[in-house]
């Protein structure tokens, strides 16, 4: 069954939604031509859909996606797959700020930079990104990886709960109660693991893996030294 082609433009978005809704319905892929950056597109799309977004898409692209399969060509805005459960979201470019935003599954792979607080508060999933990621990455995840191969700006992992980010590359600054630490052999492994089927490991990268150093997990709130000062 071939591809259903549908045009964006200036049509409602809920009516360009519901056609791609549909079509996943039948079975069928999806390409979205004349995307003009357009907010909201290939919303809470389920398991078994496959959509190719062709240019760039505006903010909370592929946002509660329940499985599918999603490519954007270009560039994505902010909260690029927000809420995500599973499936795999692809950007050819820049994705915005807070991409993947307490997501719980699947995979995020962004083949240029992020924006600020990319994984901010994600509960799972793996965030991998080609090139660099913005301010305050990682901010509270609670679970999952973000990788980065092309560094981290400043505040990188602020306040990290269980999650772990992992940088090849220059970070600029550290955030608040982050450990860096020397990664197992094993773990490597598993990086690896993530990053073959995008064809993306290089044994002679040299990680920074960080996690939480504990110190916000635990503090008695009326004391402001334990807390404030970290």
């Amino acid at each position: 069954m071939s591809a259903l082609v549908i045009e964006a433009g200036s049509r409602h978005i809920r009516e360009i939604n519901d056609e791609i809704q549909q079509a996943a319905a039948e079975g069928r892929e999806v390409v979205v031509t004349n995307t003009l950056s357009r907010h909201n597109l290939g919303i809470g799309l389920p398991r078994g859909a496959h959509v190719r977004f062709e240019g760039s898409v505006g903010y909370y692209c592929a946002g509660l996606n329940d499985g599918a399969v999603i490519e954007v060509e270009r560039n994505a805005g902010w909260g690029l797959a927000e809420g995500m459960a599973s499936g795999h979201v692809s950007v050819g470019g820049y994705a915005g700020m807070s991409a993947g935003a307490a997501m719980t599954g699947g995979t995020i792979h962004v083949k240029g930079d992020s924006g600020p607080r990319c994984g901010v508060a994600m509960k799972g999933g793996n965030i991998i990104v080609e090139g660099k990621i913005g301010y305050q990455s990682g901010f509270m995840a609670h679970s999952g990886k973000i990788i980065a191969l092309g560094g981290a700006g400043h505040s990188c992992a602020d306040a990290l709960w269980e999650g772990e980010v992992w940088v090849a590359g220059e970070v600029e600054s550290l955030g608040v109660d982050v450990e860096v630490v020397e990664p197992t052999a094993e773990e490597v492994a598993e990086v690896d693991a993530i990053l073959d089927p995008l064809g993306l490991v290089d044994t002679s990268r040299n990680w920074r893996k960080m996690i939480s150093g504990q110190r916000l997990w635990y503090f008695e709130s009326r004391d402001a030294n334990a807390w404030l000062m970290i």
